[in-house]
């Protein structure tokens, strides 16, 4: 059993920072000094020297699409949870839009099966929603599954579900959080007519996308589920929030577990708007699409003062020549998981919030929320899913450094000072300044429910 000491480092967790080491024995961590530590502990140690550096828990991503099965030319668990790791991400939960589609719980097993043999990282999965398998996702083991994805707007892999029979079944008899992309899809389909009216000879700019995909399509939408929700006692999550209007939904001031309706945004909705369309084009089209300056200072108004819950990446890798096109062609998504997390960090050295609220956003919340077992947290015990950060190391984002398949990101050329320096998954140091040790996988998560 290996035995690591990491020394004299700031640690943020639970609210808090303060200077201290832990101590990593196997999987778990074992011990937390806050003052001396044991000549006993030091001789018998592996130390790593954090002087001058931060420690925060992993992060915990609850919404990924590593590509497998079946789209691996955009990316795949190993590829992706490569980039993950060198991000400082150690949790993944990955969306059921392969092929096949992971609706039943054979699938989930199958994809499972996939991720034990090279994701980097430790994984959970969702169950997707369709018209059809409501007696699959009342049966699931609630133990097997983070939740059940619903998407209300048809987006990248076609899983729409537009029942309001079957949507009402879902809302009444789910065990599980259940998760919504939430775009009225009746609003997109006209917004696109009126878009081909306006463009009768095609090229659509990509900023239209904006309006196909509305404010007012996202914000009718969340009102419904939220309204489906409540009337059925659902625990449901709201995925990557992109509007002003969608905030007032949202309680704020209330405890995390006691939370029943709860939300998440994207780096990607905090970080670009529509100035950036002329500038970066397809590379930042993405379903819900990054609207208005006004949306996205609501967003980080509404991540720092509590009506917003999670941060997580809805990584989502294309290959560059499927993002060719224009607003009615180019494929949506971006990847982006391998920068999230120093994202957030620069965010909030802008004065956003605070670096603590980015832990608890990324870290903390999710293990709450999803009920994730031992995770998200740096506590004595809990498994020593840990990353260190170089909180002053300017650096500019360069294409060779990308870890992604698909070899891009609208993030090249941007600055950030944050650097993730190692990532450790269940104990074992994954990422160690730029390298990587694939010699042992990531854990499949269980979940305390």
């Amino acid at each position: 059993m290996s035995t690591i000491l990491i020394k004299d480092a700031k640690i943020i967790n639970d609210g808090t920072s303060y200077k201290g080491s832990l101590l990593i024995e196997g999987e778990k961590i074992s011990k937390i000094f806050r003052d001396n530590i044991p000549d006993s502990v030091l001789k018998n140690a592996t130390v790593i020297d954090a002087d001058g550096k931060w420690v925060l828990p992993g992060v915990i991503d609850t919404h990924v699409h590593f590509r497998e099965p079946g789209l691996t030319e955009k990316g795949d668990f190993e590829s992706e949870s490569r980039a993950a790791v060198a991000g400082g991400v150690t949790t993944v939960f990955d969306m059921p839009n392969t092929n096949p589609q992971t609706t039943t719980s054979a699938l989930v097993e199958q994809k499972a099966e996939i991720a034990s043999k090279k994701c980097l990282t430790n994984y959970g999965f969702y169950i997707g929603a369709t018209n059809d398998n409501v007696d699959e996702i009342k049966n699931i083991d609630p133990k097997s599954v983070a939740g059940v994805k619903i998407f209300m707007g048809i987006s990248t892999g076609g899983m729409l579900v537009n029942s309001k029979q079957s949507l009402e079944d879902i809302f009444a008899s789910a065990k599980i959080p259940v998760v919504t992309h939430n775009e009225d899809e009746a609003m997109i389909k006209a917004n696109t007519e009126a878009i081909k009216a306006k463009y009768p000879e095609g090229q659509v700019p990509i900023s239209e996308h904006m309006f196909i995909r509305s404010s007012d399509a996202c914000y009718k939408c969340t009102s419904f589920v939220i309204d489906l929700a409540k009337k059925h006692g659902t625990q449901l999550h709201v995925l990557h929030l992109s509007t002003k209007k969608e905030i007032a939904l949202f309680e704020r001031n209330v405890d995390i577990e006691n939370k029943k309706i709860t939300a998440e945004v994207c780096p990607n909705y905090l970080w670009f708007d529509e100035t950036d369309y002329d500038r970066l084009g397809a590379k930042i089209k993405c379903n819900p699409a990054i609207k208005k300056e006004k949306s996205r200072e609501s967003l980080l108004k509404g991540l720092e003062q509590g009506s917003i819950d999670t941060v997580a990446s809805d990584h989502s890798p294309h290959l560059l020549s499927q993002k060719q096109g224009d607003a009615l062609t180019a494929a949506s998504g971006i990847p982006s998981i391998q920068h999230t997390l120093p994202m957030m960090l620069q965010l909030a050295k802008k004065g956003n919030f605070t670096r603590e609220q980015v832990v608890e956003k990324m870290c903390h919340n999710p293990a709450k929320i999803f009920k994730v077992e031992k995770r998200g947290f740096i506590r004595k015990g809990y498994y020593a899913d840990l990353v260190i950060v170089s909180p002053d190391d300017p650096y500019t984002i360069e294409e060779k450094d990308l870890l992604y398949k698909c070899g891009w990101s609208p993030m090249v050329g941007e600055q950030l000072q944050y650097k993730v320096t190692q990532t450790f998954v269940n104990g074992n140091l994954v990422y160690d300044e730029g390298k990587i040790n694939d010699e042992k996988k990531g854990q499949r998560v269980s979940f305390d429910r």
